[in-house]
């Protein structure tokens, strides 16, 4: 049973998304100023902080396995260093396909610095809005056909291509349970797992 105070911080979060979106639509003038107010209240009764993504591929095992898994992913409304943390495991924007999502891990943001252990390359700093992410696998080589699809690859990627943080991971029916994060996204999610997971919902979604 959910504890009232993990429901006020739940509730609490949950405002604070729906004006994000809510504002994110007024500024780019899809909603006017009184459809803002009706667009917030309405995600506060009506939307929730969470969707399911289905992910597979070698790229993010042991976190996701290698024959896919069913992700709970907290929406991000806007992506920011406030809002996502070097060591977060995000959806994504795939660089290379707007119509498709990769998971990887967040490495670093803006204002790091990057040096390759390729000598030949030279060390840079992330832009603002820049982030660097990278796969899992350690056992992927990144320039041999393209096994780890990161920004070892591709390179920088704007903040702005994040959508969601993973929470939890349900591998099959026995083999499930929250992803690691930074301490301070876990922390922040543990009111949103605790009130909008539901295993069942996702066994029933999953598709191995």
């Amino acid at each position: 049973m959910v504890s009232l105070s993990t429901w006020c911080r739940y509730l609490v979060h949950k405002i604070e998304y729906s004006f994000t979106l809510g504002w994110k639509s007024y500024k780019r003038g899809q909603i006017s100023d009184r459809e803002l107010q009706d667009a917030v209240w309405k995600n506060v009764f009506q939307g929730k902080l969470t969707y399911l993504h289905w992910s597979k591929g070698e790229a993010m095992a042991p976190t996701i396995g290698e024959q896919g898994g069913t992700l709970l992913v907290r929406k991000i409304p806007s992506a920011d260093p406030g809002r996502v943390f070097v060591g977060d495991v995000i959806v994504m924007k795939d660089p290379d396909d707007s119509d498709n999502y990769l998971v990887r891990r967040l490495a670093a943001t803006e204002g790091y610095e990057m040096v390759s252990k390729d000598e030949k390359d030279e060390p840079f700093v992330l832009e603002k809005d820049q982030c660097w992410v990278l796969a899992d696998n350690e056992k992927l080589k990144p320039k041999v056909l393209n096994e780890a699809k990161d920004s070892r690859l591709f390179g920088p990627v704007p903040m702005t291509g994040i959508v969601g943080r993973v929470i939890y991971c349900l591998r099959t029916a026995v083999d499930h349970g929250p992803v690691q994060n930074s301490h301070y996204s876990m922390r922040k999610d543990s009111p949103v797992l605790e009130v909008e997971l539901d295993v069942d919902g996702m066994v029933k979604n999953h598709k191995s």
